[in-house]
């Protein structure tokens, strides 16, 4: 789009006046035309021609600018933007599935500008606009506050409060809403975005896992150290985000002395996992060492030992020890990696790791831009399943500390979105997970959730939130035992996660729901140390400190919750927590105890 900077303007004093600024642009349209230029350009001018413009006649509006697939327009009248907004993609949603499909991003926003030569239009508003619609859904429409408040209901759909977004090179966070489309179902707007398709490169971290050098050509060693190297592929393999090369893919490198960059390069992996073994008596010692593929730097060298008489239960515990101490790592080193690239050249799989980033500090500046950095991840590339499930996520985050404007809504846009990773990637463990959560939580039907869960599970045995969700689940329907059972393998799958406070908060609550407080307590403490914002810890922390009888301290710890959220109301908690009876009424009445506000 041509650059205000070549417009002219006068030198007299500048007249500014109140406008409705829109931008809208095709979905992954570079994508697009790569795949087929000359159909992408026809389609493109079939969309503006027979729904696009004529549209903008009814409602007033006028193309100011445009280039390629993008175009800048302004309208009269805020209800205008809205309605056209609302029918272009109510419209092009009813229009028969195209393969590859092609969608619209829409960007509302009202603010001042200086007119310009030629209608050109000038100001801070313009730049705002253009920045905000990187953060729309293909299909969808995305607007500022003071659209939302200019409409004073005249909008054709509901808002949806995404909360502060930060824009790129724009000084000040906008507080951003989604107009769900009347008309167009949220399961429909799901389904359409599927541009994933296409060939490209595989944006996980990936790992190839080689042979492990044995001590001797004992039979017995072989068998011990193949064990292990399948165990670690096996369990390496279960982790979402994570691509492992196959074990038949590296037995090539069996008994050969290897440059981990040369294997790197013939395998298109990013780091790479070796391994030894020896035998001492009848004691194993075995040395790992994960090593970055392009510069061959060691990342992480581990040694594990145990005894040979419990061979298979070594292999299973060498191989959850390694994993454990190599996710977190590849996860901080693709972080460095990420944080050292050129914004316009993020990748969705890279704005996803720096939204996690954010969120896992849970604080609401941190939170806010955690979502801006995942809607950005949806509309770079509408087909990752990540994505979407980890925008589920988020929205369950928001209700459960608290600070959502409406839970409904909340609730409505984690299942939508769960269902969306689904619709992208049926194995996707952590979106089963997520998507079940929210069954329990939205609409309480604890029963269809676990069936959910146990597909989460069956995907993903090792993806720990899968578990945590199942745990959480028990703690709900009041079984204690499943409830800790569950938590405790969550937990054992993450123990370096960034997000432990997470797992050590489902395990606590797991044991007040057993009515184990003590333990209860002593792992709320240490979510609390690991993350000092995560409202639902203090108060699981409150609660299981009075039924332990000690009252004062867990006063403290109810106060920690009044500073985290100072309008919290316990009967606002009981509409809202999936806590079934008597268990609701139990831990309320605890909180009350604790000195928390009906």
């Amino acid at each position: 789009m041509r650059q205000a900077s070549r417009m002219l303007v006068s030198d007299q004093h500048l007249e500014r006046r109140l406008a409705v600024l829109v931008f809208l642009d095709v979905a992954g349209y570079s994508m697009l035309m790569g795949l087929d230029e000359e159909s992408t350009i026809r389609r493109w001018a079939a969309m503006r021609r027979e729904t696009i413009e004529p549209r903008l006649r009814r409602w007033h509006g006028r193309v100011v600018d445009h280039a390629g697939d993008a175009l800048f327009i302004e309208f009269r009248g805020v209800p205008g933007a809205l309605h056209w907004a609302a029918e272009v993609q109510a419209t092009l949603a009813r229009q028969p599935a195209a393969d590859p499909p092609m969608q619209v991003r829409i960007a509302i926003h009202l603010d001042n500008i200086v007119d310009g030569a030629r209608g050109a239009l000038y100001g801070d508003g313009v730049n705002i606009a253009a920045r905000l619609q990187s953060y729309a859904e293909p299909g969808g429409i995305i607007v500022s506050k003071a659209v939302v408040d200019a409409a004073a209901g005249k909008a054709t759909g509901d808002f949806l409060d995404l909360g502060e977004l930060h824009l790129r090179n724009i000084l000040r966070p906008v507080h951003a809403f989604g107009l769900r489309i009347a008309g167009v179902p949220a399961t429909q707007r799901s389904a359409l975005p599927l541009l994933g398709a296409a060939p490209k490169a595989e944006p996980r971290p990936s790992v190839a896992v080689l042979p492990f050098r044995k001590g001797s050509a004992d039979p017995e060693e072989a068998f011990a150290a193949d064990g292990i190297m399948e165990g670690i592929v096996h369990t390496l393999a279960g982790l979402d985000g994570l691509f492992v090369i196959s074990r038949s893919s590296t037995m090539g490198y069996a008994g050969l002395a290897v440059d981990v960059r040369a294997v790197g390069q013939e395998l298109g992996v990013r780091y790479v996992l070796q391994g030894s073994l020896r035998r001492a008596g009848g004691r194993l010692r075995i040395a790992t060492e994960l090593s970055e593929a392009e510069t061959g730097a060691v990342v992480r060298a581990d040694l594990h030992e145990g005894a040979m008489a419990e061979l298979f239960d070594l292999q299973d515990r060498i191989s959850a020890q390694v994993v454990t101490a190599l996710a977190p790592s590849i996860r901080e080193r693709e972080l460095r990696r990420v944080m050292r690239k050129h914004p316009e050249s993020l990748t969705a799989y890279d704005l996803v790791l720096q939204g996690l980033n954010e969120l896992r500090q849970m604080d609401r500046a941190s939170f806010a831009r955690a979502h801006g950095l995942l809607l950005q991840a949806v509309a770079a590339d509408p087909g990752y399943a990540p994505a979407y499930s980890n925008i589920a996520w988020w929205h369950v985050f928001r209700i459960a500390q608290g600070w959502s404007t409406d839970t409904d809504a909340d609730r409505a846009e984690a299942t939508r979105a769960a269902a969306a990773a689904i619709a992208r990637d049926r194995a996707d463990a952590l979106a089963l997970a997520l998507q079940g959560l929210a069954a329990a939580y939205a609409e309480r039907d604890f029963g269809s959730a676990m069936l959910i869960l146990d597909r989460a599970l069956a995907a993903g045995p090792n993806c720990a939130l899968a578990w945590a969700c199942a745990g959480a689940l028990s703690c709900w329907t009041g079984d204690g035992p499943n409830a800790v059972a569950r938590a405790e393998r969550g937990l054992r799958l993450s123990p370096l996660d960034p997000f432990v406070f997470y797992y050590e908060h489902i395990l606590s609550q797991a044991h007040h729901t057993n009515g184990t407080f003590e333990e209860a307590a002593a792992w709320g403490r240490r979510s609390a140390a690991h993350n000092p914002w995560h409202v639902p810890t203090f108060r699981t922390l409150a609660a299981s400190l009075v039924a332990c009888g000690r009252r004062e301290e867990a006063f403290d710890f109810a106060q920690r919750v009044l500073e985290l959220e100072p309008g919290f109301r316990l009967s606002a908690l009981a509409a809202r927590t999936p806590l079934r009876e008597p268990g609701c009424t139990t831990f309320i009445r605890r909180l009350r105890e604790a000195g928390l506000p009906d």
